[in-house]
Formats: C-alpha cells, sequence, structure tokens
C-alpha cells in the first residue's frame, strides 16, 4: 500500500511538473539550476590557480574579501554561497519580466510555491520570456523585460557566482554580493518590496563601509556616488508614484480614458523633472539617458521594488550612529515586531474571536 501510494504521488508530481504551465516553469527553473551547480568550482581553487585568468582571478579574489566581510563585518549569514563559481554559455543570466495594470499603479504578480507572491517573474528561456511580455501588453498590461546578471535562491542552495555577475565593475559586483547575501540572512514572506528595498540599502551602504576598510579611496568614493544615485533616484520615483496615486484617486475606476490621460500628463511632468532636475545630480549615467528611460507604471513599480523608501533605512542607519551592523539588526528586528503585531490583530479580528 505504502509502495503503491508513493508511486501514486510520484505520477501526480511528473504530471503537474510536466502539464501544467507552473509545472514547465519550475522544471525549467530546476534544469537551469542544475546546471548551474553542476558547474560549480571552489573560487580559492581558482583564484590560486596559475592557468585562472588574470582579470577573473582578481575579481573572484573581491568576491572573497567582500564574502569575509559580509560575515566578519555585518554578521549576515553567507552559509556557502559565493563560495563557488559556475561559467556559463551566455551572456544573460535571465530576462526579469514585470507588469502593471496602465489604469491604476498595481503589480500584476505571480504565485510560486513556498516563497509567495512576486511582482516579476524570471525567465532562463528568453523566448518565453519575450512572448509572455507580448501576450501581457495584448492584455493592456504596461511591461518591462530586463536582464539580470544575478539572482539570490534565499538559503535553498548554496548560489555560485556566476559569470555574468563577475563581469560587472568592482564596486557593483560588491554591492550585488552583500545584495544578496542578505537575502540568506532575512526574507520577509510575501513583502518583495521590503526585502529588495533592504537589499539595496544594505548593498550600497555596505559597499561603502568595504572600501573604507580596505583603504580604497577611488571605489569608496564611486561606493558613496552610487548610493545618493540610489537615494535621489529613490525620491523621484516616490514623487511620481504619489502623484499618480493621487489623480487615480481623483477618478473614478470606471473612466478609464480618462484615467490614462491623467496618468500621461503626470509622467510628462516626471519626465521634465527627470531631465531638469535630477539627471544633473546623478553621478555615472549615460548622457541622453533621463530623455530615453520609458516612464509607465510597469518601469515606475519596477523600480520602487528595488527603492522603496530608501530613506528610511538610510534614517534607521543615522539614528544608530552610522553602524550597519547594528542598523541591519535594527531593521529585522523591527519587521519581526510588525509582523507579529500583524499576526496578533489578525486572530483578534478572525471570525467568532474575540473583540
Amino acid at each position: 500500500m505504502v509502495r503503491r501510494l508513493g508511486g501514486a504521488l510520484a505520477t501526480v508530481l511528473v504530471l503537474v511538473l510536466s502539464l501544467t504551465p507552473m509545472g514547465c516553469y519550475l522544471s525549467r527553473a530546476a534544469y537551469e539550476e542544475a546546471r548551474i551547480l553542476a558547474r560549480r568550482q571552489p573560487i580559492q581553487r581558482l583564484v590560486t590557480r596559475d592557468a585562472t585568468e588574470a582579470t577573473l582571478r582578481a575579481k573572484l579574489a573581491l568576491v572573497l574579501e567582500a564574502r569575509r566581510f559580509a560575515i566578519d563585518s555585518l554578521h549576515l549569514d553567507a552559509g556557502e554561497s559565493f563560495t563557488t563559481f559556475s561559467p556559463l554559455d551566455r551572456d544573460t543570466l535571465v530576462l526579469v519580466v514585470s507588469a502593471a495594470y496602465r489604469d491604476r499603479l498595481e503589480r500584476k504578480t505571480w504565485w510560486f510555491p513556498v516563497v509567495g507572491r512576486f511582482p516579476y517573474k524570471g525567465f532562463f528561456d528568453f523566448d518565453e520570456a519575450r512572448r509572455t511580455a507580448r501576450e501581457l501588453r495584448a492584455e493592456g498590461f504596461d511591461v518591462i523585460v530586463g536582464a539580470s546578471s544575478a539572482f539570490s535562491t534565499l538559503g535553498w542552495f548554496n548560489d555560485p557566482l556566476v559569470s555574468t555577475t563577475v563581469r560587472q565593475d568592482s564596486v557593483t559586483l560588491v554591492n550585488t554580493v552583500l545584495h544578496e547575501l542578505l537575502h540568506n540572512t532575512f526574507f520577509a514572506k510575501g513583502r518583495v518590496a521590503f526585502n529588495e528595498s533592504f537589499a539595496t540599502f544594505v548593498g550600497g551602504r555596505g559597499a561603502e563601509h568595504f572600501f573604507r576598510a580596505r583603504g580604497d579611496s577611488a571605489h569608496l568614493r564611486r561606493a558613496e556616488q552610487d548610493w545618493q544615485n540610489d537615494l535621489t533616484l529613490g525620491a523621484f520615483w516616490e514623487r511620481t508614484a504619489r502623484e499618480i496615486d493621487s489623480v487615480f484617486a481623483r477618478l473614478p475606476d470606471t473612466a478609464t480614458t480618462a484615467r490614462l490621460v491623467a496618468r500621461d500628463t503626470v509622467y510628462a511632468r516626471a519626465r521634465r523633472r527627470l531631465v531638469d532636475s535630477v539627471a544633473p545630480l546623478l553621478h555615472g549615467y549615460p548622457p541622453g539617458w533621463a530623455e530615453r528611460v520609458p516612464l509607465d507604471n510597469a518601469v515606475l513599480l519596477s523600480r520602487r521594488v528595488y527603492a522603496e523608501r530608501l530613506d528610511r533605512f538610510d534614517s534607521v542607519y543615522v539614528a544608530n550612529g552610522r553602524d550597519l551592523p547594528r542598523a541591519i539588526r535594527a531593521v529585522i528586528e523591527a519587521d519581526k515586531t510588525r509582523s507579529k503585531a500583524t499576526s496578533r490583530g489578525a486572530a483578534r479580528t478572525a471570525p467568532g474571536s474575540p473583540p
């Protein structure tokens, strides 16, 4: 009976993975993850091996140094992540599709087992990513498709460093390592914008602390500029979102045409602000970037996922004497307290529960 039951469950699992869209998606992700894991080589061995190309050796050594800094100085839970390196046979790791409703400031979300809902979907199958984007646009969504050079399995696997990440410049590489290791350390289920913005804060401020401790003034200055860019753009996206929300709130849900006209007016005004006031404050952006970057609900909400109220995280950092490990602990403890309070409130208001 046990064998029969086990066989039946295995059959159901195979059918789910092979016949349903989510099953096919997860099967492809599992296959690609298995390929990445199969190619792993210990970074320490590559760093000390004479045959390793000099530029790659320097980048790998920097990753090990950033990882050690994350553990010793920031007290992040690195596990075995970024102790191995996996070369890829392509220039892009995954394509990420994000979508938003055009007539309201709301993301389209996708549900995934265990981790819950996410406002984006990553594809190892690039044709499938583009096909999904076309289908979403045909359904009336604003859509953005972007490349990602790194990802985290949130500690489920010992994430290797991949060749697409190594191609980044030194400051971005350190930022990425610290960003992803923060995900290993803490991840609030279902709160994607909080998780990603928290990781943006830790990656940005962490890179500053890393290069300051290293005595590397040139890269420190670049890391400081990058974080100021994040704060400046975060404020821009925040203000634009408030303005879009405001015009939508003044119009009924059924007035679709009027809502689209109103939002396009806001985006035109935001474009002028981006070009005239924001872009001159940014460091390292290519000429004409502010004129070219698309502005719609999908772009706005996808940017805010990684830059939602970065000023609040920075205020915790300042309140803790610019002690980054203390600030990280403070944010985590505050969120845990908030989650407990929310859970107690939900229990009190559940049907049949006392007031």
